[in-house]
């Protein structure tokens, strides 16, 4: 009965509100009836600016109206409306607000995400600050009459009073904001689009964003039947009661494991703490290029274009999202379905979220190195949460309705800004895209000068087969394996085994095998090193805990110390435990003194290992860009020299001449003009990425050839974007020129209409076509510096 009772106050009320510009304060008022009268005393009471109207402004107030009760006059609801004032109920108003306080409580939780309570504070201390003579509590009405108010806005702007349908006609969806820039048949794509080249549909892409946030958690509060919502489904919330009840229907389906690494969002969807909550949270899905929220595309977590022919879809798990994806898929209602077979679909992961997987998922969904992504990153959504997050605190102890509509609102108002500043936006994109796309080509060629002809031409192959056919091998993955310090224990281990098979045992301890005397050398010595970093960061104001920590590290280091010497003695009891020496073979041979020839092979041995896995740990954490953190400290500041020390010294002994051309000296330099992030990383490859981990010249090809592979996608995904932009700009200026000329063919007299709303509803139309009309003018002037910048600039492709 409740929503039954809205929906007939939206429908009587809806074509009143005209949106009108005039300044009439912010107040809130509550009044008595207190005569009959004329229609013009109430008219001049309302819109004269003067000392008699102000002493109503800001603040919440008790006034006498007068309202006109003559056989033609209107009921006091629409009086009211008609003077801009918004009541309270349908029937009997007696409390009301002004549309301009309405309109400015609306901009005040958009830009400060404040709650409705703390607002009508605000109003009730511009009344009264002293507390003598408090207003009366209209907390309540304020909250249904900006709720009305909002909903009422967005009908009216999505064109609902020009439609013979009219309110209840609404469809999922058409409250929303649409995005201009994004592909919409029939709106802003060219003629003759569908039947494009295969090399340029990608121009026609969908990129779509899948994300969860699990701080819009919602509390158990109310219920739909008490608190329905105003307009489910018509805007971003998906139409909830058929949405619950599909997932009721599949509630004893289980999650998947993941079978890749670091995705406790997976493994752990069952086991979140739901007490108290009846939403988790809320999963959305944006356009992934311009961070819009879809229409019907957002839903409540009760748990962790059909026509387009090409989309490209990223999740932060896709690799476990999309597995079955057809099969879950074809257990829903047909409605829900959506072919495969005729639409060309890409799963990818975000760029942020791409180094927490395994190896194989880093190169089969990564948006840089997949054709006709341009510079995509797939993270919109995540920077969309941050602007939407503050308002959990007042959503979370909403009822479900007024949670849904607030939450919509404010997804309009992120949508329509992003509207407003597409000019500017898709400008500073091409400026900042053309230079990237010059350099890296040119970087490009530079590097393919390098490389034999021959293998050019393979590579090139490959790389085009796997871009046709995803089944292919991948040119981005290495079939080399680099050596570890793992893989030469075992190696060592074996080489003694077969000692001791014929009877030759070079063992110093009865219990303890040369290689494992030495390897456990090594890992004392880089314990040592990572406790004097770490002691030497410890400030005076660590606390207890961390104190602690350290001291157990130390203490612990010290027992296997003892162990590793039988006995430390009294003179080593004073001595730094990070100081004590080891003494191995290339500290020995430091003094010079002589060491076994064993025991120093063996520690070569696993030196050139160390040195290979600590370069190969190198080369992941300059490409996963996490700017050596941690590992800069740990091993380039630290274990990287004495490796190469111990080298040094090794090599005199043993007489290796070759070890330097495989590890030069790494300067900071070097490491650090490898940390840029791998879209914007220019070739320049220094002989960090040309050694091959002993491996020999075949591995040396393959790190070459994937270098090769990552230098061709960035030069050709900063073309794209260059590229696609451009046919950005164009689509932004065909939409808006199609909502302009939807708004004039609105224009014209609606026969359900009467003259007085028919004038009401032409003008508003007028208004809006100019409003868009004058956005695409802006973004045109704008952009009219585009063709200069294009032509102006190095006309140059990938190859």
């Amino acid at each position: 009965m409740a929503y039954q009772t809205v929906r007939m106050n939206l429908q009587f009320i809806a074509e009143i509100v005209k949106g009108s510009n005039s300044i009439v304060g912010l107040a809130l008022c509550h009044f008595t009836v207190q005569c009959h009268c004329t229609m013009l005393s109430a008219t001049i009471l309302f819109t004269h600016s003067t000392s008699q109207f102000w002493t109503y402004v800001n603040g919440i107030h008790n006034v006498s109206l007068f309202f006109c009760n003559c056989a033609t006059a209107k009921t006091r609801t629409i009086q009211i409306l008609c003077s801009r004032w918004y009541p309270a109920t349908k029937t009997d108003p007696q409390t009301a607000t002004t549309f301009r306080l309405l309109d400015n409580f609306q901009m005040y939780t958009f830009e400060s995400k404040g709650s409705a309570f703390e607002y009508w504070q605000t109003l009730s201390r511009l009344s009264d600050n002293m507390g003598t003579k408090p207003p009366k509590d209209r907390y309540e009405a304020l909250l249904g009459m900006s709720r009305q108010y909002r909903h009422l806005l967005a009908l009216k702007r999505a064109g609902r009073a020009h439609n013979v349908r009219g309110v209840l006609g609404t469809k999922p969806g058409e409250l929303a904001v649409p995005c201009p820039a994004c592909p919409q048949p029939g709106r802003n794509l060219p003629p003759g689009w569908e039947s494009a080249p295969p090399n340029d549909r990608w121009l026609f892409a969908l990129f779509l964003g899948i994300d969860a946030n699990f701080r819009m958690c919602h509390c158990n509060k109310s219920s739909e039947e008490a608190d329905p919502s105003l307009s489910t489904g018509w805007a971003y919330f998906v139409e909830e009661s058929s949405f619950k009840g599909l997932l009721a229907e599949h509630a004893g389906q289980t999650q998947e494991k993941s079978s890749c690494a670091s995705h406790n969002a997976v493994n752990l969807a069952d086991s979140k703490n739901v007490h108290g909550l009846a939403a988790t949270g809320i999963g959305a899905v944006v356009c992934a290029r311009h961070n819009f929220k879809r229409p019907s595309a957002v839903g409540d977590l009760q748990k962790g274009e059909n026509d387009l022919a090409v989309f490209n879809i990223s999740y932060n798990i896709v690799c476990q999202w999309s597995k079955h994806l057809w099969t879950c898929m074809s257990r829903y209602p047909s409605t829900l379905h959506f072919s495969p077979g005729s639409k060309t679909i890409t799963f990818l992961i975000p760029k942020f979220h791409l180094p927490a997987h395994i190896p194989a998922c880093q190169t089969t969904f990564s948006f840089n190195l997949i054709k006709g992504m341009a510079r995509t990153d797939g993270e919109a959504l995540e920077r969309a949460w941050s602007n939407i997050n503050p308002v959990a605190t007042s959503t979370c102890e909403m009822g479900p309705g007024s949670r849904w509509d607030t939450l919509d609102d404010h997804f309009s108002d992120w949508n329509w800004r992003k509207v407003c500043n597409f000019g500017p936006f898709l400008l500073q994109k091409l400026k900042e895209a053309i230079p990237q796309r010059n350099q890296h080509v040119l970087d490009l060629g530079d590097f393919e000068e390098a490389i034999p002809t021959e293998s050019l031409a393979s590579w090139h192959q490959m790389v085009e087969e796997w871009e046709a056919d995803r089944s292919k091998p991948n040119p981005f993955e290495s079939a080399a394996v680099p050596v570890t310090q793992a893989s030469v224990h075992l190696e060592l281990s074996q080489a003694e085994a077969d000692q001791l098979k014929c009877g030759l045992d070079v063992s110093l301890h009865a219990e303890v095998s040369p290689s494992v005397l030495i390897a456990a050398g090594t890992d004392l010595e880089a314990q040592q090193r990572r406790l004097a970093s770490d002691k030497a960061v410890v400030g005076m104001h660590s606390t207890d805990i961390q104190l602690s920590a350290l001291q157990q590290r130390t203490n612990t280091l010290r027992h296997r110390l003892d162990h590793w010497t039988d006995n430390l003695g009294p003179e080593s009891e004073e001595e730094a435990v990070h100081n004590i020496k080891l003494w191995l073979p290339s500290a020995v041979l430091r003094l010079p003194m002589h060491c076994d020839t064993n025991l120093t092979q063996i520690e070569w041995q696993l030196r050139v290992a160390q040195a290979h896995e600590a370069l190969h740990e190198l080369h992941q954490n300059l490409r996963l860009k996490c700017h050596l953190m941690g590992f800069k400290r740990d091993w380039i500041m630290g274990q990287h020299a004495h490796t190469r020390s111990a080298l040094e010294v090794l090599a005199e002994a043993l007489l290796e001449v070759e070890w330097m051309n495989q590890f030069p000296k790494l300067e900071k330099e070097q490491a650090a003009s490898e940390s840029q992030t791998e879209g914007r990383r220019l070739v320049a490859i220094s002989w960090i990425w040309k050694q091959y981990h002993g491996a020999g010249q075949e591995e040396l090809s393959d790190v070459m050839r994937i270098e090769w592979c990552k230098a061709r996608a960035r030069a050709s995904q900063w073309s794209e974007e260059v590229e696609l932009l451009q046919e950005e700009m164009r689509r932004v200026s065909a939409f808006l020129e199609w909502q302009t000329d939807w708004w004039k063919d609105h224009a014209t007299p609606r026969t359900w209409l009467d003259e007085m709303e028919n004038k009401g509803a032409s003008a508003y139309a007028h208004q809006q076509a100019g409003i868009h009309q004058a956005m695409r003018a802006r973004c045109i002037s704008i952009w009219s510096v585009v063709p200069g910048l294009v032509a102006f600039s190095l006309v140059i492709s990938p190859t």
